[in-house]
């Protein structure tokens, strides 16, 4: 199970399994899984069941895995009152989210989600470079990802955006450390949190890396490529955390 770190002691609720798009070269937390959305009467057990056994100690909630969001509203409506009635001490529930899942959902769709409880989403940016981000097959354009975080701002939800040192590599590590600080300005997320690459064994970008496809800087050359990078951001009201892993 996979959840970001600020979400340590929050409540893990699993409502989908796995990621629906699971196709990019660096990540391998998933590979192992088949995506699908858990049924309703299988989360409402769950749900009721932690209600029994945490209803008094329980302030946070994350939904798992990849990214809840997928689900269709109507279920994640459900969920959100569930969470309400055995959860009275809950003060947030969070989630992964896709750019485009944020996408999907109209404006007062987002808006009724906040009023529900749903008030912090965590979005992989990963790079503010088309280019890596193609090369990683994200699947998504920095674009679309302004748009989505400035959307679920709109609705008040809480933003927290994540990128990944090194994930250019080499030849684009200016372009991957510029275009990244330009993104996130024009986000303005809550929170950002700056990862480093980790190369898991199952991964494309694994065999990439064998095949001489793809290079890893070295650390000195991470530290310049993150001064590049902040020395280009101008956050208003952001918090800006380094923690040197990967989930």
């Amino acid at each position: 199970v996979y959840r970001p770190p600020s979400e340590a002691n929050s409540l893990l609720v699993q409502v989908t399994i796995g990621c629906s798009h699971n196709q990019c070269t660096f990540c391998g937390n998933y590979k192992d899984k088949r995506f699908r959305i858990r049924s309703m009467d299988e989360i409402r057990a769950d749900i009721k069941e932690c209600g029994q056994l945490y209803r008094n100690y329980t302030r946070r909630v994350f939904l798992c895995d990849g990214n809840a969001l997928v689900m269709k509203m109507q279920d994640l409506r459900e969920i959100l009152l569930l969470i309400k009635q055995y959860f009275p001490h809950c003060e947030r529930v969070g989630t992964y989210a896709a750019a485009q899942d944020i996408l999907r959902k109209t404006p007062e769709e987002l808006r009724e989600l906040r009023e529900l409880g749903l008030s912090i989403m965590y979005l992989g940016l990963e790079s503010g470079s088309g280019e890596v981000l193609r090369r990683v097959k994200k699947g998504v354009s920095p674009q679309k990802m302004i748009e989505a975080v400035q959307q679920a701002r709109s609705a008040g939800i809480v933003r927290g955006v994540m990128g990944i040192t090194g994930l250019g590599g080499p030849e684009l590590w200016e372009e991957h450390a510029r275009e990244t600080a330009r993104v996130l300005n024009e986000m303005q997320p809550e929170y950002v949190g700056l990862l480093a690459l980790m190369i898991e064994p199952q991964t494309e970008l694994a065999e990439q890396l064998k095949r001489g496809e793809f290079q890893l800087l070295s650390p000195k050359e991470i530290v310049r490529e993150m001064y590049v990078m902040v020395k280009g951001l101008d956050l208003q009201q952001s918090f800006f955390s380094s923690v040197h892993a990967s989930n």
